[in-house]
């Protein structure tokens, strides 16, 4: 059995994101874009922790690995989110700049557990019992 997902810094970090995305769609988003930019920012932030917590209960560091490397790539796919949006004006240059230290302490956090896991893998260890951070 996996780790508790709750106790992973990466984890936290991405749910601190999609927690701050939610309030700044609802606050600054125009209504038309419900279904459209939105949702999209929704899916990716919450795709980043979703990814995080199921690998988080696969039985290898390897399955764990590929659920890491989703991760990242919806992260990558929120900063992109981000960007779009600031763009179009939904979000001023200092709700943007929140939003992208967020999502950059979550690359972080994300890029530094990917690193023990990947230490893990070259190591041999098969178990899925990875630090928190």
């Amino acid at each position: 059995m996996g780790q508790n997902f709750r106790n992973i810094i990466a984890w936290q970090k991405a749910d601190d994101l999609v927690v701050e995305i939610y309030h700044a769609t609802q606050k600054y988003f125009p209504r038309h874009e419900l279904f459209a930019l939105t949702q999209q920012l929704h899916r990716a932030a919450i795709s980043v922790a979703a990814n995080i917590a199921e690998g988080a209960a696969k039985r290898t560091t390897a399955e764990y690995r590929a659920y890491l490397d989703n991760a990242s790539g919806s992260l990558n796919e929120v900063e992109y989110y981000i960007h779009l949006s600031r763009r179009l004006g939904y979000i001023d240059e200092k709700i943007a700049q929140h939003l992208f230290a967020l999502e950059a302490e979550a690359a972080r956090t994300l890029n530094g557990l990917i690193n023990a896991v990947d230490k893990q893998i070259a190591s041999g260890q098969k178990l899925n019992r990875l630090p928190a951070s």
